[in-house]
C-alpha cells in the first residue's frame, strides 16, 4: 500500500497523444518514460482508475487499483519494442488449447464441453482456416503444423495493446482460440471465463462449492475482464463474426 499524493488525475494531449497527469505532473513508466496513450478512450480510462486510487490524497492505494494502467505499462514499455516474445508465448498455447481436451466421463461433462467449445473450434476453422483436433482423457494429440502457424500468424498480427491483454487472458483460460476470439470482440469476457472454467464449474455442481476456489475463480474473472477492457478501449468497436450455438 502507498499513500495518494495527488489531487487531480486527468489526461492531456502531448506530443500527439495523451499523457496521464497527476496534479499536473505526467506518470512515468518504470524505466524512465512518460507513458503516452494514442488513444483517448484507454488515456481517459486510466486517469480515472488514478483519479479513484485512495479515495483522495492522503489514502491508501495499492497498484492492484490501477489494472487497466499496468497493462498499458506493459503494452507500451514491453511489448511494443519487441511483440515477437509474446506473440510467439501466447501462440504456444495452441498445441495444447484447452478447448480440444476432452473428459471421458461423466457423459454429462463430456456433453457439456461438446455443447460449449466445439463451437468455438469451428469458428476459428471457419475464421482463420485453423482446424484443430479433439482428443479425450490426459493422451496428447498432435495439432496439424498449418493449424498451428496458421493460429501464430493470427496472433502475430495483433498491435501491441491486444498482445498485452492477451498475455493474461490466454494464460488464464489455457486457449488461444478464446484468447482471439476476446481479441475480436466475438466473445466477451464474462462468457470467456465460463468456458475457460467449464470443468471447474461443472465439479462444484456435483460437488459443491470450495470458497478458495470460489475466490480464484473471481481473481482469473476479473484479469479477463480487464484485458478485455483493453482491448475495448483500443478498438473502434467489434467485428461480427461469432459462432452459433453458443
Amino acid at each position: 500500500m502507498v499513500k495518494r499524493f495527488w489531487e487531480q488525475a486527468t489526461a492531456e494531449p502531448v506530443d500527439g497523444a495523451f499523457a496521464i497527469l497527476l496534479d499536473g505532473k505526467p506518470m512515468h513508466l518504470p524505466g524512465g518514460g512518460i507513458l503516452r496513450i494514442a488513444h483517448p478512450p484507454l488515456a481517459h480510462a486510466i486517469a480515472a482508475e488514478w483519479q479513484g486510487a485512495g479515495g483522495g490524497k492522503g489514502g491508501e492505494m495499492s497498484f492492484a487499483d490501477t489494472p487497466l494502467t499496468r497493462l498499458a505499462g506493459t503494452a507500451h514499455h514491453r511489448v511494443a519494442a519487441n511483440p515477437a516474445p509474446a506473440a510467439d508465448a501466447i501462440a504456444g498455447y495452441a498445441e495444447t488449447d484447452l478447448l480440444c481436451y476432452r473428459a471421458e466421463a461423466p457423459a454429462a461433462l463430456v456433453r457439456r464441453q461438446q455443447a460449449a467449445w466445439q463451437p468455438w473450434l469451428d469458428w476459428a476453422a471457419w475464421r482463420h482456416g485453423a482446424r484443430l483436433r479433439v482428443t479425450a482423457g490426459i493422451v496428447a494429440v498432435r495439432q496439424p503444423r498449418d493449424s498451428i502457424a496458421t493460429l501464430r500468424a493470427a496472433v502475430g498480427s495483433l498491435d501491441p495493446w491486444a498482445l498485452a491483454a492477451l498475455g493474461v487472458a490466454v494464460p488464464a483460460l489455457g486457449s488461444v482460440v478464446l484468447g482471439l476470439a476476446l481479441a475480436e470482440q466475438v466473445l466477451d469476457p464474462a462468457t470467456a471465463h465460463a468456458l475457460g472454467a467449464l470443468d471447474e464449474l461443472f465439479q462444484a455442481e456435483q460437488w459443491g462449492e470450495d470458497a478458495a476456489a470460489a475466490a480464484r475463480r473471481r481473481a482469473v474473472a476479473d484479469d479477463i475482464a480487464v484485458a478485455a477492457r483493453l482491448i475495448a478501449l483500443t478498438r473502434p468497436g467489434p467485428q461480427p463474426e461469432a459462432p452459433s450455438g453458443r
